[in-house]
């Protein structure tokens, strides 16, 4: 499987307005929402449940916002870009800019962490983030994560 098997052009956010975590995490999934056909709040509420355990800022401008979501049929993901960066309680106290939304359901524990360490592997190459931050618009953002993906 290759991230963009669950990352879609529709749940790709270039343009990211939220200037706050709460902000970001309920505009990240409102496309991912739509995608889904889940609920938006229910989406929200969990993400930020599983913020109460300890941020997703992962530090270096990345944020892995994720969660399992009851009744969803698959693993979802969303991608935003934030002009402004947004505090985001980050290991490193930095703002994040950068993020990667995934939701997956309550059973499935493997492919959710094989997936979140994916891409936590491609956000380690500073030329990949580079790249992402350049990204004007989702098809460019398909284009740079078509570059490096890959099976997992």
């Amino acid at each position: 499987m290759k991230i963009l098997d669950f990352l879609h052009k529709e749940t790709i956010l270039t343009d990211l307005q939220s200037t706050d975590k709460k902000g970001v995490l309920d505009e990240l999934a409102l496309p991912v929402s739509e995608m889904s056909k889940t609920d938006h709040r229910e989406i929200v509420r969990v993400l930020i449940e599983r913020e109460r355990l300890g941020s997703t800022g992962i530090g270096h401008g990345i944020a892995i916002p994720h969660g399992k979501l009851q009744g969803l049929e698959s693993l979802v993901l969303g991608f935003g870009l934030s002009r402004q960066g947004v505090t985001f309680d980050s290991i490193d106290g930095k703002p994040s800019d950068i993020f990667f939304l995934l939701l997956s359901p309550d059973n499935s524990t493997g492919l959710h962490l094989k997936l979140l360490a994916r891409i936590s592997k491609l956000l380690r190459e500073e030329a990949f983030k580079e790249k992402l931050r350049s990204a004007r618009e989702a098809e460019d953002v398909v284009r740079i994560i078509t570059e490096v993906d890959e099976d997992f």
